[in-house]
């Protein structure tokens, strides 16, 4: 017979099995636990840039109200879900318009603490005007912008370049690039680019129609496009470097994006990407790598570094959008009534 001592000694080697098996496994648990949080962590740490072209307002339709409307429901938007974003203006465009309602609303996007950034006076093609031309319309560009972004104690410093056209043959680009540096702008590139200009005018039209089912069909496209863009540049990213890197999204001054903002954001949320201000993107190291492009056509910056780095992008998913969209737009933009 065991002695009580014994037979206790037993038990507790038997429970110390048991314990031990139960620890292993509950450390087992917490380490899958901490690896799935981790990877939810670096999923949401996907950076993403917001920058809206075209302001005070791509439209077809011309009625101020039309465009304040706009720009107020954009800037609801991007205040209710807390989307940091800047707007690229032409001030051209100011004229197109009510001049001191245009002007007001640029001031809208600064006050509701959105830089600006200078997208030419006219909007004109570098490979057009050439550097000369093209440098002057920059400069023809900045006057009232810059002088309300020292309103709002800002100083002007990035520049996107109209259809991402930086400039053919070479030695245009270079003047450019160099005009640009040494008047302290920073050139604002773009990664996604979801064409939707090519959806926002056939998405206009419909408003002023008030086709309530052409808007909901033309905005589905779109987010359904804009998803498979995001998807391809996400995957191009990590061809080119290896991993996920910063992102910056190219969108429009539109009444399409005021309209598709919830669910641009809740896109935005679904794909785990976490947006910031562009200058916050900017320091990811991939924006280091050289933008040795100097050919005519408007690219973004994944297809202007693959050549550098000598790695190709996915085939599929970068394709042009719908056929029904690109055939509403031809119509709406070559309606002579417009």
């Amino acid at each position: 017979m065991l002695s009580p001592h014994r037979g206790d000694g037993l038990r507790k080697r038997g429970g110390s099995g048991v314990s031990s098996r139960v620890s292993l496994t509950l450390r087992l648990i917490c380490v899958s636990v901490l690896a799935l949080l981790s990877a939810a962590v670096q999923a949401r740490d996907i950076r993403i840039a917001l920058t809206f072209d075209d302001l005070p307002a791509l439209s077809i339709v011309s009625e101020q109200a039309y465009i304040d409307t706009t720009n107020i429901k954009l800037l609801r938007g991007l205040k209710r879900h807390h989307l940091p974003a800047i707007g690229f203006a032409n001030e051209g465009k100011l004229d197109e318009g009510q001049r001191e309602a245009q002007i007001a609303n640029l001031k809208r996007w600064l006050d509701a603490g959105i830089e600006l950034g200078n997208h030419t006076f006219s909007h004109e093609s570098p490979n057009t005007l050439g550097a000369e031309a093209y440098v002057a319309d920059i400069a023809r560009g900045e006057p009232v912008i810059r002088a309300l972004m020292a309103d709002h104690h800002r100083r002007l410093r990035w520049f996107r370049h109209p259809y991402l056209e930086t400039g053919y043959p070479a030695p245009v680009k270079a003047a450019i690039n160099g005009w640009l540096a040494a008047h302290g702008y920073r050139i604002a590139p773009v990664t996604i680019d979801a064409d939707d200009w090519e959806f926002a005018e056939p998405y206009d039209d419909a408003v002023a129609h008030s086709d309530f089912e052409a808007q909901r069909r033309i905005k589905a496209e779109y987010l359904a496009y804009t998803e498979k863009q995001i998807q391809w540049s996400l995957a191009s990213a990590r061809r080119l470097f290896g991993r996920d890197i910063a992102q910056v999204i190219l969108l429009h001054c539109t009444r399409l994006n005021a309209d598709s903002i919830d669910d641009l954001a809740d896109l935005l949320a679904r794909l785990h990407l976490h947006p910031v201000h562009l200058a916050h993107a900017m320091r990811d190291r991939a924006y280091r790598t050289p933008d040795e492009y100097d050919g005519m056509d408007g690219i973004n910056w994944l297809e202007r570094w693959s050549p550098t780095l000598h790695k190709d992008l996915p085939d599929t998913g970068n394709e042009e959008p719908p056929e029904d969209i690109r055939k509403a737009y031809d119509r709406v933009d070559q309606d002579p009534g417009r």
